[in-house]
């Protein structure tokens, strides 16, 4: 007999359109292959649904606040059913990308400067700062958001600008612009699954790149790396799958630049739509879209 699966998505985030086609698409997936499937919001009548369903597994499909940066899990773990993907604090951990990159510079894994900045703080000092510490272009974005929302390449002519249409967060991370390649790596439990080459025709590989279909970037898939430095890339991405402690599918996402790979950040709850990376590089290595949703399922969270 099939397992019970129970999907969460939606929610509150700036990316719920995308949870929601997430969730859809595995759920049609999951049903498609005799699956008992439900999906439910992340509201007030979640742990009511989950009683009254009881299933064996919980799938995240969550994205963004509340979704991938511990809340959620936070609350699954109460249930004791296994759920998908990492759990509490390593999705705490991911999602701060100020507290990850200090994970990740104190061991010795390539990330680009950056210095935090709050706007209870005065910008007269701020481009002699940005000149001294990291020089332009930089790129701003908020400590606690995915899928590339509120991401900003700035200059001295539109930081200000763009700084004033993140003034609802508290915090957010002024980085080194990194030029080069765009190259994402996956991996799922221990596996190392595999990588993919962007080339968007925006500036960067925003959030229109990413789910927008009329963006057409170019995806480029097996990655013109030699051997050696292939092996790097996946190397980088394991490692700093295990340092943050996840479980499930993480994906990695670099700039290859002058034969370095600088890893930008790493994403716990990728996304599974038809336009998502981790189902494509998956598919390349001859793993489908149901075997990927199983080994995701497989590789469940469970408080011990």
């Amino acid at each position: 007999m099939k397992k019970k699966i129970l999907i969460i998505s939606g929610g509150i985030s700036k990316e719920r359109i995308i949870s929601l086609s997430t969730g859809k698409q595995v759920s049609n997936e999951l049903k498609k292959h005799g699956y008992d499937v439900k999906i439910t919001e992340p509201d007030f009548k979640l742990l009511k649904v989950i009683r009254s369903y009881n299933p064996n597994i919980i799938f995240n499909a969550l994205h963004g606040q509340f979704g991938e940066d511990g809340y959620i899990q936070t609350i699954l773990e109460t249930t004791k059913i296994p759920y998908t993907h990492s759990g509490v604090i390593p999705s705490a951990i991911a999602m701060d990308k100020e507290l990850s990159k200090k994970i990740f510079i104190s061991n010795n894994i390539l990330t680009p400067k950056y210095i935090s900045y709050s706007f209870n703080k005065s910008k007269l000092n701020l481009i002699s700062i940005i000149n001294q510490k990291l020089k332009f272009p930089v790129v701003i974005k908020p400590i606690n958001e995915g899928s590339s929302v509120n991401v900003f390449i700035c200059t001295k002519k539109n930081i200000f600008k763009n700084l004033n249409l993140l003034k609802n967060y508290k915090k957010i991370i002024i980085e080194q612009f990194i030029p080069g390649r765009e190259i994402q790596a996956a991996i799922i439990g221990s596996k190392k699954l595999g990588a993919i080459e962007l080339k968007p025709k925006r500036k960067f590989y925003d959030y229109q790149a990413k789910y927008n279909s009329k963006a057409k970037t170019k995806h480029i898939i097996p990655v013109n790396l030699k051997k050696d430095e292939y092996k790097k890339l996946m190397s980088l991405a394991h490692k700093a799958h295990n340092l943050i402690g996840c479980k499930g599918v993480t994906r990695s996402d670099f700039k290859f630049f002058k034969k370095k790979f600088y890893l930008l950040e790493l994403n716990t709850q990728p996304g599974m739509t038809n336009l998502s990376l981790v189902p494509e590089i998956a598919a390349y290595h001859g793993i489908n879209f149901i075997k990927l949703i199983e080994l995701i399922l497989k590789d469940a969270s469970k408080k011990k």
